[in-house]
């Protein structure tokens, strides 16, 4: 079964936060949620990188393990989605995650409490595929349609990568063996004696 997962590519970001703003287009996502940021690491120092950072759809969510209410499910595609209906907003998944993908809308100067948002993998919710409730809800379907989700499409460097998890890591694993300088990457020498 395939395992839906993301993986950024650290040498070709660019933060250019093209994968935030489609992510926010195509959803409509709330003010004051960003279901993808771009984040910084050594920022301003030499080998400063960026990745593009979302929800893992981990395959023990620690977010579906500390729900009180069990509004967390993983979809037959190893995506990780949750209920609005059944959300209570209690912010355990907030605190669980070490990604901080579960998010409060912000309503108002201070946020307002209510029901959490998360990356959905354009996988849409427990509604029918398709249907408006779905759409307003959790946004556009787009792994029923067959697609990849739009933040991985529209990846000007193609640095972030999205679809079945073998695939991704394949993929992954062909640019680091081509790339130069690979005694640079960590544990090439230990595992690759040339």
């Amino acid at each position: 079964m395939a395992r839906m997962k993301f993986l950024c590519d650290a040498e070709r970001c660019i933060e250019c936060n093209a994968c935030v703003t489609a992510c926010k287009n195509e959803h409509e996502v709330p003010w004051g949620i960003n279901r993808r940021r771009v984040v910084t690491l050594d920022d301003g120092l030499p080998g400063e990188k960026s990745i593009s950072v979302a929800c893992m759809h981990c395959s023990d969510a620690p977010c579906q393990a500390v729900c009180p209410v069990d509004c967390f499910y993983t979809t037959d595609d190893g995506v990780v989605l949750h209920d609005k209906d059944i959300c209570i907003g209690c912010g355990y998944c907030f605190y669980a995650c070490p990604f901080g993908a579960p998010q409060y809308a912000q309503d108002g100067a201070f946020g307002a409490r209510g029901k959490m948002d998360k990356c959905t993998f354009c996988a849409g919710g427990p509604e029918e595929d398709h249907s408006h409730e779905e759409l307003d809800k959790y946004g556009r379907n787009r792994l029923a349609e067959g697609k990849l989700p739009l933040c991985a499409e529209m990846c000007s460097t193609k640095s972030l990568l999205a679809g079945d998890g073998d695939v991704v890591a394949d993929l992954f694993r062909n640019r680091v063996v081509r790339r130069e300088g690979r005694p640079e990457v960590w544990g090439w020498n230990t595992a690759y004696k040339d």
